[in-house]
């Protein structure tokens, strides 16, 4: 028989069992409710995404196979129409009548009307702040700048528009509230997945990215990523698609030597490259000139970049995010200096589209940039070049772009020889170490120059 003291001690063990019952209840109701929510936002932006980039992708074919003129022309004509709709029909002001603009072309005075990564960015973790009704508008300028052949890739429009359709279907009805944040998250990893035909991509995307803004890796926020990478992957893997060209590594290193060697040299170069690409690409994009300004000095200089480009490695060198000029340097045995002239030219004339107002992202154009800068060791290093475009390729994804695990993704999904992705898997850290060294250095040059002054 149980004395009162020890009856009294066991009493209060029901009551926290049950707290604790109900706290797991109530967890796994709300990653129930993350998951429902990404299935809808991800079947819904990735079929949107798939549409939009099969256009796009169409156009840039299309621009590919004309004559010389045609294809330095186009992405002018493209970076015109972008900034005409943006700055034409989009607005920051009120009406004449003094009533505000709709919601759908109305954009806040500070915001860099072409940036779209911004806003994917901006509203991680709070993606009911997310600007979903202005997605209609910055469609047709990526229509105009991508499309068009111009220097921009179809990621970041990936990512924006799958958010903006996982935000719109949660933001339509006051019951479906609670699936807002994992529909538009579960969308835009969709939306790259789908583009990149690898699940973990997209997943691995845009949770690093929302870490930019200290967004929480909960577990809701995991599940509606990884449910969304992997829609995307089933709807590019159930349609056949190929949206996107990877160059996945054959033919391993011979020795630990030249891995290593292979790691250093092209992780130093591709990450130092598109990290200096990346600081050009940041500080376009913050430029602080009217649009006719930056459209006419950034067209100017995406002509010029263009001319260089025909010059030296011909016309499908001058076409798209960077594509053809990686088939270029398959198809031509190119002198080492050659390779690393078109790789420059490949980040300027990025650079200048941004800085003409085009509306794009350089996720792509990025993984162009590393690819030829491994490619100019492939010969002093005796790799095969695909090894080394692969290499560089996830190197300026890491350096670049500073996604290192998204690279990490990137080279774990493409598959190759394990010491081919090993060497991959090492440029990556290196390349990602090289791109924070650059940045740094860039930093401390210009704060240099501002004394000097």
């Amino acid at each position: 028989m149980r004395s009162p003291s020890r009856a009294s001690h066991l009493r209060p063990a029901p009551p926290a069992a049950g707290k604790a019952s109900t706290g797991a209840r109530a967890r796994w109701s709300s990653i129930r409710t993350a998951a429902f929510g990404a299935l809808l936002g991800g079947l819904v932006g990735g079929f949107l995404v798939v549409g939009v980039t099969l256009v796009l992708k169409a156009g840039m074919d299309f621009v590919a196979v004309q004559e010389t003129w045609f294809i330095i022309v186009a992405p002018l004509v493209g970076l015109s129409v972008a900034v005409s709709v943006l700055y034409g029909i989009g607005t920051s002001a009120t009406s004449a009548r003094g009533r505000k603009a709709h919601p759908w072309r109305r954009f806040s005075p500070e915001v860099a009307r072409a940036d779209i990564s911004a806003d994917v960015v901006n509203s991680a973790g709070e993606e009911e702040r997310f600007p979903w009704r202005l997605a209609p508008i910055r469609m047709l300028a990526i229509l105009g700048t991508v499309g068009s052949g111009a220097a921009m890739g179809t990621e970041a429009p990936a990512a924006y528009l799958g958010m903006a359709a996982g935000d719109c279907l949660g933001d339509r009805f006051a019951s479906w509230r609670r699936f807002l944040r994992p529909a538009a998250l579960a969308g835009a990893a969709a939306g790259v997945s789908a583009l990149m035909a690898i699940p973990l991509v997209g997943t691995a995307f845009m949770l690093e990215i929302g870490r930019r803004r200290h967004a929480p890796l909960s577990a809701e926020r995991v599940t509606a990523a990884l449910v969304g990478g992997i829609i995307g992957w089933a709807i590019n893997s159930t349609f056949h698609l190929n949206l996107i060209r990877l160059v996945v590594p054959k033919e391993p290193p011979v020795s630990l030597v030249q891995a290593v060697l292979t790691a250093l040299f092209i992780g130093v170069a591709s990450g130092a490259i598109s990290s200096t690409a990346g600081v050009a690409v940041y500080r376009a994009k913050k430029w602080k000139a009217s649009p006719v300004v930056r459209l006419a000095l950034g067209g100017l200089a995406t002509f010029v970049t263009a001319l260089v480009l025909v010059r030296i490695a011909g016309p499908s060198s001058a076409s798209g995010p960077g594509g053809g000029a990686i088939r270029w340097a398959e198809r031509v045995d190119a002198l080492p200096l050659t390779l690393l002239a078109v790789c420059l030219l490949r980040a300027v004339a990025t650079t200048a589209a941004v800085a003409a107002g085009g509306c794009g992202g350089v996720f792509v154009p990025f993984l162009a940039v590393g690819d030829l800068a491994g490619r100019v060791f492939a010969p002093s290093l005796g790799v095969g070049s695909d090894l080394a475009g692969a290499a560089g390729a996830a190197g300026g994804i890491a350096g670049g772009y500073r996604l290192p695990l998204t690279a990490v993704a990137m080279e774990l999904g493409l598959g190759g020889p394990p010491r081919a992705t090993l060497t991959c898997l090492a440029t990556i850290g290196i390349a990602y170490l090289a791109g924070l060294g650059a940045e740094a250095t860039l930093g401390k040059l210009k704060g240099l120059f501002r004394s000097a002054r």
